[in-house]
């Protein structure tokens, strides 16, 4: 796969990538690991995090993160994404999916294995729309080497016109519990219970609560770790009652994270109170819904994960670039 543009950034690797019907991107990134970013009791993380920084990541043969595009651009028209603005959300091929993950790979030919090779479908585009995600999947399994221990995680708005979606997460859960044992994550992305701020910020493109819980709730329980409920904290209600009543705590975990400074998240004056890199905005509805009985994991992204471009809802190809120090290797 020929990389068009390698911007290195703090963290890793934005890479523009010319693919099967035109360009996607892909990241290829290290992590500074879960004791320096994540609180979660369940994970017997129960410290508070005064504020994250930037500083040594762990090394690649520790954990590796290669984050892909499913689609050129994305039909989902999120209010606080700048990938629309890419375009319409063609499916990326079977071929592109593959070649993405090998090509970030190709970065560190130096490194032979790693104890965690997360695989993200989270870049550019909706993947429950694509089913080719499946079939790449199962390509990536057979053809990596056993020493890169591979946990793929599909993240997904539930859009509520996809006829496919059920079908899709029946057909990933099957890859989630029985071809990887439980490691492999879903990850739905909620971000309010109010219904009528849900509908705005998706476009009225994602199902309802109730329509989530109908089609997910079959489908448990699930191996490994439990199916995980995002919410971006942007002022967004989040009540614990009204999850309590479609999201039984015994299967889903609550992750709290940032909402990410793209262009059209800033636009539209979305954000998340106070600094994002501290505990503090997240701590009281980390409270309130471990009391309803839910695991609680709280994802705190440093200031160049975030202007680094490398969070969701990013593109360089929408015309951004990173507003942190970085190189374009050339």
């Amino acid at each position: 796969m020929n990389i068009l543009r390698n911007i290195e950034v703090p963290t890793g690797n934005i890479l523009v990538v010319e693919a099967d019907h035109g360009n996607l991107e892909v990241l290829s990134l290290a992590d500074y690991g879960k004791e320096v970013n994540v609180k979660c009791d369940a994970m017997g993380l129960t410290r508070e995090i005064n504020k994250v920084e930037h500083h040594e990541l762990l090394p690649l043969t520790k954990k590796w993160v290669i984050t892909t595009s499913t689609q050129y651009g994305c039909c989902m028209n999120c209010v606080f994404c700048d990938v629309p603005k890419v375009g319409p959300g063609k499916n990326a091929t079977k071929n592109d999916i593959i070649n993405q993950v090998m090509t970030g790979l190709e970065l560190h030919p130096e490194i032979t294995g790693t104890e965690r090779l997360n695989i993200h479908y989270a870049r550019m585009g909706e993947p429950t729309w694509n089913p080719n995600v499946l079939s790449a999947t199962y390509g990536i399994i057979h053809s990596l080497s056993p020493d890169f221990k591979i946990h793929p995680v599909v993240s997904t708005m539930m859009p509520r016109m996809n006829r496919g979606l059920s079908g899709f997460l029946g057909d990933w859960m099957v890859i989630k519990n029985s071809v990887l044992d439980g490691d492999a994550g879903l990850q739905l992305s909620i971000n309010s219970t109010n219904e009528e701020e849900r509908s705005k910020m998706f476009s009225g493109n994602a199902c309802s609560l109730e329509e989530i819980a109908a089609i997910v709730n079959p489908l448990l329980p699930c191996k490994g770790r439990k199916i995980t409920l995002n919410f971006a904290l942007a002022g967004y209600e989040i009540d614990p009652t009204v999850l309590l009543k479609h999201f039984n705590p015994e299967h889903y975990i609550i992750k709290l994270t940032p909402m990410h400074k793209t262009v059209t998240a800033i636009t539209n004056d979305i954000k998340t109170a106070g600094d994002y890199t501290t505990f503090v905005p997240y701590k009281e509805h980390e409270e309130r819904l471990k009391a309803a009985g839910y695991d609680v994991l709280v994802f705190i992204a440093s200031e160049y994960e975030d202007l680094g471009r490398i969070t969701c809802g990013n593109a360089i190809l929408s015309g951004t670039m990173p507003l942190c120090p970085y190189t374009e290797i050339v």
